[in-house]
This record gives C-alpha cells, sequence and structure tokens, in this order.
C-alpha cells in the first residue's frame, strides 16, 4: 500500500513519520469521521509539508486502506485469543469473550471500525490486503463457530454471532448506549452482561443448533 516515492520529505531522521501519519489519521477518524479526514489536514495535524503524506501514501483512500487493515489484523488477534480459551476455560468462556474482544475493539478504535466494514470508503477490490485482512478475522469467527457447534456449524450460527456483537459494537459507540453507559466501567459492564446473556440463551436454545 506504500505509494511510489515523490522524494522522501525532509523529516527528523529518528522520527518514523509513516506511524505519525497513521496515529493522526485515526485520531481524525475518532473525532470527526471520514469527512474530517483529508491529506493536507492530515499533514497539517502531523506537523509536516502538505506534500510528505503522498511519499507515503498514494491518496486518501490508500490511508483508509492501511487503516483498515491493520484494524482487521487487531481484531483477528483479539478474536483469536479468546478462541484459544476455549481448550483452557471452556466453550462458554470462548463465546463470550470473542464476543466481548469485538466490541471492546470497536470501542477502542471507533473511527476505524466505522469504516472497515464500508465499501464506499474503502473499496477492497483496490487492495488485496483489505480483502485478506477481512477474510482472516471472518475465519476466526468460522473458527468459533467450528469449535462451539462442531458439525452443525453453519454460516446461519456466524451470521446470528456476528450480528449481535455488530450490533452491539455499533450501539455502543454511535447508538443511545454511548450516552447511556457514558463511562468505560459501566459500559464493559454492559457488554459482560448482554454476552453472557446471549451466549447462555444461545447455547441453550435447541433451535440454533
Amino acid at each position: 500500500m506504500t505509494a511510489k516515492p515523490r522524494g522522501r520529505p525532509k523529516a527528523d531522521p529518528d522520527r518514523d513519520l509513516r506511524h505519525e501519519l497513521l496515529s493522526t489519521s485515526r485520531e481524525l477518524l475518532a473525532e470527526g469521521g471520514p469527512g474530517a479526514l483529508s491529506m493536507r489536514e492530515v499533514a497539517r495535524r502531523a506537523g509536516c509539508t502538505h506534500q510528505a503524506p503522498y511519499y507515503y501514501f498514494k491518496d486518501r483512500e490508500t490511508i483508509l486502506a492501511t487503516l483498515v487493515v491493520d484494524g482487521f489484523a487487531d481484531l483477528a488477534t483479539r478474536l483469536r485469543a479468546a478462541n484459544e480459551l476455549a481448550t483452557i476455560e471452556g466453550i462458554k468462556a470462548a463465546m463470550v469473550a470473542s464476543a466481548q474482544a469485538y466490541v471492546h475493539f470497536a470501542i477502542s478504535q471507533p473511527g476505524v471500525f466505522q469504516i472497515m466494514f464500508r465499501p464506499d470508503m474503502c473499496d477492497a477490490s483496490r487492495f488485496p490486503d483489505v480483502q485478506q485482512a477481512g477474510a482472516s478475522a471472518y475465519a476466526e469467527l468460522e473458527n468459533l463457530i467450528k469449535i462451539v457447534f462442531g458439525e452443525q456449524a453453519s454460516t446461519t450460527l456466524a451470521t446470528i454471532l456476528w450480528a449481535h456483537v455488530h450490533g452491539l459494537a455499533c450501539l455502543m459507540i454511535d447508538g443511545s448506549m454511548a450516552h447511556q453507559f457514558p463511562t468505560a466501567e459501566m459500559r464493559s459492564k454492559h457488554i459482560e452482561n448482554v454476552t453472557e446473556k446471549f451466549t447462555s440463551v444461545l447455547l441453550l436454545n435447541p433451535e440454533v443448533k
């Protein structure tokens, strides 16, 4: 995703400008959504020349694609760690941990989360890395369904779980629950209660098996 160099920008040799540009982009997305992110504003906030971002990124969508890839990689890592709990603490613990990992990821990176599933913001057909990263994260969801339901695992069950955690995540970052539970402690407690109850209902209901 690195653009063709246009001449290395002048900067402190110890400064990781690419990393700073991405961090600044995350901040802009979290503060004002996709509309707040432009190449010029990223450069201004990062304290570099207006042309410097183009050395690392071809255009605005390339920055978004890079953030999406990083987001899916982070999400996949969290989901994988949750799945591994199945052999240590049991299937229910893994399922609850997976749901909580998804929602807490969204809360930790709200701006990035909001563009990860929007093709109008990042056209995955332009960026193979986005497709691969998204597939890796979804594979962890499929692995969880296989762990929990074995031979009865299906796309339907994966969708039920995904819809639950994704919906909860959206409510927590930009819905009424963001105001209903204003502190991190309150949000975490509610997420814990909801995911515990949902998991219990899902595992006890024979109709979903």
